[in-house]
């Protein structure tokens, strides 16, 4: 009987990126709306991508992503 795979968690791999040194890229929260309440400095923050910050976590989601 031939092992079975696990599936790629859909939900996540559309939320975030792997980058090719084995960072998890990803939208930072608070874009959704209301942006105009926003200080402009708060908005450009926003604005960029982000990085998981704990490599433990980080890694656990790449091994949900290409299980």
């Amino acid at each position: 009987m031939p092992k079975q795979k696990q599936k790629t968690h859909k939900g996540l791999a559309k939320r975030v990126k792997v980058s090719a040194n084995g960072k998890v890229k990803h939208r930072k929260p608070g874009r959704g709306h209301l942006m105009s309440v926003k200080s402009a400095k708060r908005r450009r923050r926003i604005r960029r991508p982000s990085t998981v910050s704990l490599p433990a976590y980080a890694a656990k989601m790449v091994a949900v992503l290409h299980s």
